[in-house]
């Protein structure tokens, strides 16, 4: 034995019986934070993203000042000099260098190996903290004993909202965002379900899920339902976590006191074009892909209405501009030929769902 605390992944589940999962008042052990070696364990995943990354590490340095944290940052074999970056300005990371592209899901799940945290931050490296989001993280998980992953209020460096809990997929729920329903009656319940835009976004809740860019986690329910699907290597992975906690017993909250600005959101908002270059392409299909094997792997059959979905919608949109004498309509239907095209590649490459492709993607 090294004397360090166990890893929080070891823990066995005692049984299905919700009585059985340990709480605040009676579980002892590592995993109750009793022999942590630290209140937080932060992961970063890096790929390819030196200077926000640095701006990232600035800020988790600044916040973590009254806070025992680890820092744990794994490079996906990025080829802008992130990891020298990090060793030479940020000698306290603990660093681990992958030779190739694991997805978020496999370098997270590296890093959760390693993790010796009371609680566990998952953390964009395009996503900065605000000022006493990791001390109300903690507090809030201190607070809520039956919380397995907790987020907080994601916003761009504009100060504008970004959807920050959301609801689990479903082919209603779909349909109204791929048909911009969702966009266009945002208070409505049924319409603005999904990205929860009928809520207030100044009240607390507890949510389906929330997404990854920041998120707070409690090892012990980590072990109980096992950590990130590594199927999943881009998109999906936290819905597919969030879902398997829920229905283990334990709770997602959305704290909206916690506050973290997020790049990525914001640079999606600025894709205004319609020209689809072929880096785009590739991130639409692997996003079509998680989506398929997502429906598989939660709702069986209703993969094939997941399918029927998104590529009857972009049919009809190119029908309808098929005949434009518009060139911008001419070019949203050729972008939608090409939508479909990438659907029937995501089909097969997947398997109608029951197989995830060969990765790296």
């Amino acid at each position: 034995m090294s004397g360090e605390p166990e890893n929080p992944l070891s823990w066995k589940p005692r049984g299905d019986d919700a009585a059985a999962k340990p709480c605040a008042e009676e579980a002892t052990g590592p995993l109750s934070g009793a022999g942590a070696a630290f209140d937080l364990s932060i992961l970063i995943v890096s790929f390819n993203t030196r200077e926000v990354l640095r701006e990232c590490l600035e800020t988790v340095r600044r916040q973590s000042a009254k806070l025992r944290v680890e820092i744990l940052v794994v490079d996906n074999n990025s080829s802008d000099g992130s990891p020298e970056m990090i060793e030479q300005q940020f000698p306290e990371v603990r660093l681990t260098r992958s030779s190739v592209n694991l997805g978020f899901g496999g370098a997270c799940n590296s890093a959760l190996g390693l993790a010796r945290g009371k609680y566990i931050v998952l953390l964009n490296s395009d996503a900065f903290l605000q000022n006493g989001a990791l001390d109300l993280a903690v507090a809030h998980m201190n607070q809520t004993p039956l919380c397995g992953l907790g987020g907080g209020r994601l916003i761009g460096r504009d100060g504008a909202w970004q959807p920050s809990a959301r609801s689990f997929h479903s082919i209603a729920g779909d349909a109204m965002m791929l048909t911009g329903l969702a966009a266009r009656f945002p208070k409505s319940r049924i319409f603005g379900s999904f990205d929860r835009t009928w809520a207030d976004a100044a009240e607390s809740a507890q949510v389906d899920w929330v997404p990854g860019a920041f998120a707070i986690i409690r090892p012990e329910a980590l072990a109980e339902t096992g950590p990130f699907d590594q199927a999943f290597f881009l998109y999906y992975e936290e819905v597919d976590l969030c879902l398997r906690m829920k229905k283990a017993g334990w709770s997602v909250w959305y704290w909206p006191d916690i506050v973290v600005v997020h790049i990525g959101g914001e640079s999606s908002r600025q894709m205004n074009s319609l020209e689809v270059s072929a880096q785009a392409s590739q991130v639409v299909l692997w996003r079509m892909r998680s989506t398929l094997l997502y429906y598989r792997k939660h709702h069986g059959a209703k993969v094939h209405a997941a399918r029927w979905l998104e590529t009857t919608l972009y049919l009809a949109t190119v029908l309808r501009n098929k005949l434009s004498r518009d060139p911008r309509r001419r070019q949203r239907g050729r972008h939608c030929q090409g939508l479909i095209a990438l659907m029937r590649q995501a089909w097969k490459e997947t398997h109608g769902g029951r197989v995830s492709p060969p990765q790296p993607w």
